[in-house]
């Protein structure tokens, strides 16, 4: 009986150090590194062809070409439920690291707004690259400047501005204050899709519209819009390198609200796991092809944070958003 109870035992402690060790065939090794040995998804809660999917097949190409990960990654593109039904699903997942998926501050907003599922359920790896506005005017502008049309609005005119949802409204608050102008006097247009507030440009129904470089690009170099304003913390580089900071037109702050492009894993991830991650990621990022093929063809701002300055800057940002609703 006695050989049998402590057979028992050490049965049971070794299952136990087993499965605090990996919780599956993933474990670490001794020495705390950790690769994956099987086929690893990642989840990208947007249609192929779409942002989110480029981002992804980019960062898998390089990570293919370079040999930086043994096994093969598949993409799994789960647009069910706007997106929410994929990125509730990583967050429930074993903390293997097997399961990736592509998180923007554009899926951050809507999960927040209408599902209990927070930032809390995830393990930031990265945030890649960062997204920036820029203010726009038409062919046959109401207003001789920009400047002008801030006097017009502090007087009690009243300026239109077109944009999309999300992080183009923030920025409209944030115009709204630094000018100290109220909404009828700066009034906002929303619209579905930055293309639809360009088409509005265009026709002369706005003054300005709000655009990230990438989506304006072809109007600008069409000559049938003008970007009149930076909105970020530095200039522009390339062709946007002589657009103004607001903070350059007159005597105002400068004002941003990044579009940020990350990568997260489930909340059940250890540290090891997600530090080998954000060391891939780091990698990519560092290549010339994603400099050129991706940063500079998207019109982006690198922009590469490590898994713990990931997570801090998701934390901060997940927070501002909270207060606003």
């Amino acid at each position: 009986m006695r050989t049998r109870t402590w057979f028992l035992t050490v049965l049971m402690v070794f299952i136990s150090v087993t499965v605090f060790a990996g919780g599956s065939t993933e474990a670490a090794s001794a020495d705390g590194s950790w690769k994956p040995t099987k086929n690893v998804e990642w989840v990208v809660t947007s249609s192929p062809g779409g942002g989110s999917d480029i981002f992804t097949r980019t960062i898998t190409d390089i990570i293919a070409r370079d040999k930086l990960v043994d096994q093969t990654i598949v993409i799994n593109n789960q647009t069910d439920g706007g997106g929410e039904v994929g990125r509730l699903r990583v967050s429930q997942a074993k903390g293997d690291g097997l399961t990736l998926l592509t998180f923007n501050s554009g899926d951050l907003v809507p999960m927040v707004t209408n599902t209990p599922n927070r930032l809390s359920g995830f393990r930031p790896i990265a945030i890649m690259a960062v997204d920036r506005h820029l203010l726009l005017q038409g062919t046959s502008p109401r207003f001789a400047s920009f400047e002008e049309a801030i006097a017009e609005a502090q007087s009690g005119g009243r300026v239109i501005i077109g944009g999309s949802k999300g992080d183009d409204l923030n920025l409209y608050s944030m115009m709204l204050t630094e000018f100290g102008v109220t909404e009828d006097e700066l009034v906002y247009v929303m619209f579905d899709a930055t293309s639809d507030a360009l088409t509005a440009l265009l026709g002369g129904h706005i003054d300005y519209c709000i655009g990230k470089p990438a989506a304006s690009d072809q109007y600008i170099k069409s000559g049938d819009a003008f970007p009149v304003v930076a909105f970020a913390m530095e200039r522009f580089g390339g062709d946007l390198a002589d657009v103004p900071l607001l903070s350059e037109i007159g005597p105002y702050n400068n004002i941003e609200s990044p579009i940020w492009r990350g990568v997260v894993t489930s909340k059940a991830t250890p540290d090891n796991i997600v530090q080998y991650w954000s060391d891939i990621l780091q990698q990519v990022s560092e290549t010339e092809t994603w400099d050129k093929d991706y940063i500079e063809r998207n019109m982006l701002t690198e922009y590469f944070l490590p898994w713990e300055e990931a997570t801090a800057y998701m934390q901060a940002y997940e927070e501002n958003v909270l207060a606003g609703l």
